[in-house]
Protein backbone atom coordinates (compact mmCIF):
# COMPACT_ATOMS: atom_id res chain seq x y z
CA UNK A 1 0.00 0.00 0.00
CA UNK A 2 1.46 3.55 -1.13
CA UNK A 3 2.71 5.54 1.93
CA UNK A 4 0.95 8.95 2.70
CA UNK A 5 3.42 12.05 2.50
CA UNK A 6 3.28 13.71 6.34
CA UNK A 7 0.15 15.64 7.42
CA UNK A 8 2.25 19.08 7.54
CA UNK A 9 2.45 19.28 4.16
CA UNK A 10 -1.23 19.25 3.03
CA UNK A 11 -3.39 22.06 2.77
CA UNK A 12 -6.23 23.67 1.19
CA UNK A 13 -8.26 26.74 0.73
CA UNK A 14 -11.62 24.69 0.54
CA UNK A 15 -11.38 23.51 -2.86
CA UNK A 16 -8.94 21.10 -3.71
CA UNK A 17 -5.91 19.75 -1.28
CA UNK A 18 -2.81 20.26 -2.34
CA UNK A 19 0.83 18.52 -1.15
CA UNK A 20 3.49 21.45 -1.26
CA UNK A 21 6.83 18.63 0.32
CA UNK A 22 10.25 20.08 0.08
CA UNK A 23 11.86 19.16 -3.55
CA UNK A 24 9.04 16.99 -4.42
CA UNK A 25 8.24 16.29 -7.81
CA UNK A 26 4.77 17.86 -8.96
CA UNK A 27 2.72 17.46 -11.75
CA UNK A 28 0.20 20.42 -12.59
CA UNK A 29 -2.50 21.74 -14.59
CA UNK A 30 -3.71 25.50 -14.37
CA UNK A 31 -6.41 26.90 -16.58
CA UNK A 32 -8.05 30.00 -17.51
CA UNK A 33 -11.11 31.25 -15.85
CA UNK A 34 -13.56 30.51 -18.39
CA UNK A 35 -12.24 27.39 -19.47
CA UNK A 36 -14.43 25.30 -17.74
CA UNK A 37 -17.45 27.89 -16.13
CA UNK A 38 -18.81 27.34 -12.50
CA UNK A 39 -21.89 25.75 -13.87
CA UNK A 40 -20.58 22.88 -15.54
CA UNK A 41 -18.24 22.00 -12.72
CA UNK A 42 -21.17 22.28 -10.22
CA UNK A 43 -22.98 20.11 -12.33
CA UNK A 44 -20.22 17.72 -12.42
CA UNK A 45 -20.10 17.77 -8.99
CA UNK A 46 -24.07 17.15 -7.86
CA UNK A 47 -23.82 13.97 -10.12
CA UNK A 48 -21.04 12.56 -9.02
CA UNK A 49 -21.92 13.29 -5.30
CA UNK A 50 -19.36 15.64 -4.45
CA UNK A 51 -19.44 18.64 -1.97
CA UNK A 52 -15.85 19.50 -2.39
CA UNK A 53 -12.75 18.40 -3.80
CA UNK A 54 -12.60 16.61 -6.76
CA UNK A 55 -12.18 12.33 -8.00
CA UNK A 56 -10.95 10.58 -10.91
CA UNK A 57 -14.21 11.03 -12.69
CA UNK A 58 -14.49 14.65 -11.82
CA UNK A 59 -10.49 15.49 -13.27
CA UNK A 60 -11.34 13.19 -16.85
CA UNK A 61 -14.12 14.91 -17.38
CA UNK A 62 -12.38 18.20 -16.43
CA UNK A 63 -9.42 17.19 -19.22
CA UNK A 64 -12.04 16.68 -21.64
CA UNK A 65 -13.74 20.00 -21.03
CA UNK A 66 -10.48 21.70 -21.89
CA UNK A 67 -9.06 19.69 -24.57
CA UNK A 68 -12.57 20.59 -26.33
CA UNK A 69 -11.59 24.29 -26.38
CA UNK A 70 -13.91 25.58 -24.36
CA UNK A 71 -13.94 29.38 -23.22
CA UNK A 72 -11.60 32.02 -25.04
CA UNK A 73 -9.13 30.40 -25.25
CA UNK A 74 -6.60 33.26 -24.98
CA UNK A 75 -3.85 31.12 -24.80
CA UNK A 76 -3.85 30.28 -28.54
CA UNK A 77 -2.53 33.79 -29.52
CA UNK A 78 1.30 32.85 -29.87
CA UNK A 79 1.92 35.85 -28.14
CA UNK A 80 0.01 34.95 -24.92
CA UNK A 81 1.42 31.79 -25.03
CA UNK A 82 4.99 33.06 -25.34
CA UNK A 83 4.27 35.35 -22.40
CA UNK A 84 3.10 31.94 -20.09
CA UNK A 85 5.88 30.16 -21.72
CA UNK A 86 8.76 32.98 -20.35
CA UNK A 87 6.94 32.72 -17.21
CA UNK A 88 7.95 28.94 -16.70
CA UNK A 89 11.24 29.19 -18.02
CA UNK A 90 12.16 32.54 -16.25
CA UNK A 91 13.51 30.86 -12.84
CA UNK A 92 14.01 27.46 -14.29
CA UNK A 93 16.98 26.19 -12.42
CA UNK A 94 17.01 28.57 -9.62
CA UNK A 95 13.64 28.57 -7.96
CA UNK A 96 12.54 25.11 -9.78
CA UNK A 97 13.24 22.54 -12.17
CA UNK A 98 11.02 22.22 -14.76
CA UNK A 99 10.84 18.93 -16.30
CA UNK A 100 7.83 18.87 -18.46
CA UNK A 101 5.57 22.05 -19.63
CA UNK A 102 2.60 22.33 -22.24
CA UNK A 103 0.40 25.31 -23.21
CA UNK A 104 -3.18 24.37 -24.30
CA UNK A 105 -5.24 27.12 -25.91
CA UNK A 106 -6.58 27.13 -22.22
CA UNK A 107 -4.56 25.44 -19.45
CA UNK A 108 -1.12 24.82 -18.51
CA UNK A 109 0.67 21.60 -17.74
CA UNK A 110 4.13 21.68 -15.62
CA UNK A 111 6.09 18.86 -14.06
CA UNK A 112 8.59 20.62 -11.78
CA UNK A 113 10.54 19.61 -8.51
CA UNK A 114 10.06 22.98 -6.24
CA UNK A 115 14.41 23.73 -5.12
CA UNK A 116 14.94 24.96 -1.82
CA UNK A 117 12.12 24.99 0.13
CA UNK A 118 9.96 27.00 -2.43
CA UNK A 119 6.75 26.93 -2.08
CA UNK A 120 4.83 25.14 -5.03
CA UNK A 121 1.83 27.83 -3.98
CA UNK A 122 4.61 30.27 -4.78
CA UNK A 123 6.04 29.16 -7.67
CA UNK A 124 2.55 28.79 -9.78
CA UNK A 125 1.28 32.32 -8.23
CA UNK A 126 4.00 34.16 -9.58
CA UNK A 127 3.17 32.28 -12.75
CA UNK A 128 -0.36 33.66 -13.22
CA UNK A 129 0.11 37.25 -11.60
CA UNK A 130 2.62 37.50 -13.86
CA UNK A 131 1.03 36.49 -17.09
CA UNK A 132 -2.71 37.13 -16.25
CA UNK A 133 -0.84 41.00 -15.64
CA UNK A 134 0.80 40.91 -19.38
CA UNK A 135 -2.05 39.15 -21.09
CA UNK A 136 -4.91 41.44 -19.61
CA UNK A 137 -2.88 44.36 -20.84
CA UNK A 138 -2.88 42.80 -24.05
CA UNK A 139 -6.22 42.53 -24.20
CA UNK A 140 -7.51 45.69 -22.87
CA UNK A 141 -9.19 43.55 -20.28
CA UNK A 142 -9.38 43.60 -16.41
CA UNK A 143 -10.40 41.17 -13.47
CA UNK A 144 -9.47 37.02 -13.42
CA UNK A 145 -7.56 35.21 -16.32
CA UNK A 146 -6.56 32.42 -14.43
CA UNK A 147 -8.69 30.04 -12.39
CA UNK A 148 -8.02 30.71 -8.73
CA UNK A 149 -7.36 27.21 -7.92
CA UNK A 150 -4.63 24.93 -9.69
CA UNK A 151 -4.51 20.66 -9.56
CA UNK A 152 -1.71 19.53 -8.56
CA UNK A 153 -0.84 15.63 -7.93
CA UNK A 154 2.71 14.67 -6.15
CA UNK A 155 5.01 12.08 -8.55
CA UNK A 156 4.78 9.02 -6.06
CA UNK A 157 7.42 6.31 -7.83
CA UNK A 158 8.92 6.37 -11.24
CA UNK A 159 6.11 4.86 -13.08
CA UNK A 160 3.93 7.89 -11.80
CA UNK A 161 6.80 10.13 -13.20
CA UNK A 162 6.74 8.37 -16.89
CA UNK A 163 2.88 8.63 -17.11
CA UNK A 164 2.70 12.34 -16.07
CA UNK A 165 5.58 13.17 -18.55
CA UNK A 166 3.84 11.52 -21.15
CA UNK A 167 0.69 12.64 -20.38
CA UNK A 168 2.13 16.51 -20.85
CA UNK A 169 3.59 15.44 -24.08
CA UNK A 170 0.90 14.18 -25.40
CA UNK A 171 -1.93 16.34 -24.50
CA UNK A 172 -1.70 18.54 -27.87
CA UNK A 173 -1.82 15.33 -30.32
CA UNK A 174 -4.75 13.97 -28.22
CA UNK A 175 -6.59 17.15 -28.09
CA UNK A 176 -6.29 17.21 -31.92
CA UNK A 177 -3.99 20.19 -31.97
CA UNK A 178 -0.98 18.49 -33.88
CA UNK A 179 0.08 15.00 -35.18
CA UNK A 180 3.04 14.75 -33.02
CA UNK A 181 4.02 15.94 -29.66
CA UNK A 182 7.38 17.49 -31.24
CA UNK A 183 5.22 19.87 -33.41
CA UNK A 184 3.66 21.50 -30.65
CA UNK A 185 5.29 24.56 -30.58
CA UNK A 186 4.29 25.75 -26.78
CA UNK A 187 5.72 22.53 -25.20
CA UNK A 188 8.95 21.16 -24.06
CA UNK A 189 8.80 19.04 -26.74
CA UNK A 190 8.97 21.04 -29.64
CA UNK A 191 11.85 20.09 -32.34
CA UNK A 192 11.87 23.58 -33.98
CA UNK A 193 13.62 23.44 -37.68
Amino acid sequence: MEELPPPAFWHSRGYLPHFDGPGQLQALTFRLADSVPSKVLASWRAELGLVTGDNPTLRRRIATYEDSGHGSCLLRFEANAAIVASCLLRADGQRYRLLEWCIMPNHVHALIEPLDGIRLGNIVRTWKTYSAREINRRHQRSGALWEAEYHDRYIRDQTHYEAAKAYIRENPVKAGLCGVAGEWRWSSTFESG
